[in-house]
């Protein structure tokens, strides 16, 4: 504890530490350059950070199909990215992304399936954001023609998007009690975040 407290902040993170970089950069994107094509490997990167990360009684029932730019015509047409701006579809043309990682269960999803599937899903887009990728997590997809169309063994919980986001995303400041719908304003994507004091139960 003493030599944490006498390391001087990073000077490549703002002095605000490794974790909290990469957690600002870790935004749900929406809109990819379409040009980078991401790569197997890449995606086995992303995955491998579940052989580490905790698990509720170490039970681990989660399995993930990789999808590359070959297959991703199976999966584009039936998610949904960011319904709640009801006044653009997204993704905008020329801005789909060309790779996912669907996550499923082996098993009869209970509450922690999900506790997991949070603990995963978080874990794998700072690992992705490491490797100067983006992410967006989508619960809004055709559950049974996704399983169809990639013969998956088992039910769907999740798909996970990545690519290199083409996006410029900020943090606003949302008042206690305030709106914490996202929004987009002269092309910059915003999302409200409540201030640590209002977070913290005194």
């Amino acid at each position: 504890m003493e030599q944490f407290r006498s390391q001087a902040p990073s000077q490549n993170s703002g002095g605000k530490g490794r974790l909290a970089a990469l957690l600002q950069k870790n935004r749900s994107t929406r809109g990819y350059d379409s040009s980078f094509k991401v790569r197997r490997d890449q995606l086995r990167r992303i995955v491998s950070v579940n052989t580490k990360v905790a698990s509720a009684r170490n039970r681990q029932p989660l399995r993930f199909m990789l999808v590359t730019e070959e297959r991703a015509s199976l999966v584009l047409p039936h998610i949904k990215m960011g319904s709640a701006l009801r006044d653009v579809k997204l993704p905008l043309p020329g801005h789909e992304p060309n790779a996912f990682i669907v996550i499923c269960s082996v098993s009869e999803p209970r509450q922690s399936t999900f506790i997991d599937l949070g603990i995963s899903v978080q874990s794998m887009l700072l690992q992705a954001v490491e490797i100067g990728l983006n992410g967006l997590c989508i619960m809004s997809f055709d559950k049974d023609r996704i399983k169809e169309n990639l013969s998956l063994p088992y039910e769907p919980l999740m798909v996970l998007a990545i690519g290199k986001s083409a996006e410029r995303i900020e943090l606003a400041d949302m008042p206690a009690g305030g709106d914490c719908g996202y929004y987009r304003e002269n092309g910059i994507h915003y999302v409200p975040k409540l201030a640590l004091d209002d977070l913290i139960i005194e």
